[in-house]
C-alpha cells in the first residue's frame, strides 16, 4: 500500500508526462522521426495511481455489514 502523498506525487508526474508528451510527442531530424514516449501507457499508468490513492485514502475506514434474517410468519 502507498502512502497519499506518494500517490498524490505520481499522479502529478503523469499528468506532467502527459502534458510534455502533448506538446511535442514526436519529431523530425532530417529523415527521421523519433516519438517520444506513448500516452497511452502513460495516462493507464496515472490512472493506476488514481487508484492507488482511492485505495489508500479508504484505507483507515472500516466497511459495515449487516445480518438480515428473513421471516416468514
Amino acid at each position: 500500500m502507498y502512502s497519499i502523498e506518494t500517490c498524490k506525487e505520481m499522479i502529478n508526474s503523469y499528468i506532467e508526462a502527459e502534458k510534455a508528451v502533448l506538446l511535442g510527442q514526436s519529431y523530425k531530424i532530417g529523415s527521421r522521426e523519433l516519438t517520444r514516449a506513448d500516452l497511452t501507457e502513460i495516462i493507464k499508468a496515472r490512472q493506476l495511481w488514481e487508484h492507488n490513492l482511492t485505495l489508500a485514502q479508504n484505507s483507515g475506514r472500516r466497511t459495515q455489514s449487516v445480518q438480515v434474517i428473513i421471516r416468514d410468519l
